[in-house]
């Protein structure tokens, strides 16, 4: 007996469903002179930092809608809203970071889209603003088969993790020292001893120091990243911030 051959439409159709009950979840802080990128800053200076945050924030929104998946942005302070929605326009969905550290934080963030109606959620960080769309993509639709999906990050963190509804693990979230060497290592930690199954999508390197910044510039050369914000605002300045 021959298996029946999905249409074009049929396929199309089971697409759009898993986009409808996906979303992804990113986090930002609001462009405060000072209040953000405090390393980055300290290297090329505050000014800088905050221009170059703000192309980060505005490149990932851009991957995120290249996607083709819905999106929340989960802002911080929590009074920023106002600001953000004139930064960024009042079209995105601006909802404000409720925790009192950010396990809290993203333990709550997914709470709300799971309570929502969403099945699977993934969430990241504003701080790589060359994620591709093809990343996205992969984790979301890995956990059509996986319970947690994470992205490594170059220095022990991570930068992207999720999951559907029924796996979801409010432990991940709790007792890690966050800005450490060893989240990821721990956070795997737990997944495992939970017996969980995990798909990994690509290590990135999130952008905190200068040298952070000269490799997101290289390793962009001649890549689709190239035509981005970032990396306009970093050619622009190569001198001063590359040399």
């Amino acid at each position: 007996m021959c298996s029946k051959i999905r249409s074009f439409g049929e396929y199309s159709s089971e697409l759009l469903q898993m986009r409808n009950q996906s979303i992804i979840l990113l986090f930002v802080r609001a462009p405060v002179k000072g209040k953000i990128k405090s390393r980055l800053g300290s290297a090329i200076g505050e000014d800088a930092a905050l221009e170059l945050y703000r192309n980060f924030v505005l490149d990932t929104i851009d991957a995120i809608v290249k996607s083709g998946h819905p999106f929340r942005i989960f802002f911080h302070p929590p009074d920023a809203g106002e600001a953000l929605a004139s930064w960024l326009g009042p079209h995105f969905h601006y909802i404000p970071q409720a925790g009192d550290d950010l396990g809290e934080n993203m333990e709550r963030a997914f709470r709300k889209v799971f309570t929502e109606g969403f099945t699977r959620a993934v969430l990241l960080g504003s701080d790589i603003p060359d994620v591709t769309p093809a990343v996205l993509n992969e984790a979301i639709e890995s956990l059509g088969t996986n319970d947690v999906v994470m992205g490594p990050a170059a220095d022990g963190g991570y930068y992207l993790i999720g999951c559907n509804r029924g796996s979801f693990l409010p432990n991940v979230f709790h007792g890690i020292v966050w800005g450490t060497s060893t989240v990821f290592r721990e956070t795997m930690g737990i997944l495992h001893e939970a017996s969980l199954r995990v798909h990994l999508v690509p290590e990135w390197q999130d952008v905190d120091t200068k040298d952070d910044l000269k490799s997101l510039f290289e390793r962009n050369r001649d890549t689709t990243f190239d035509k981005s914000r970032t990396m306009a605002y970093l050619m622009e300045n190569r001198d001063r911030f590359l040399s």
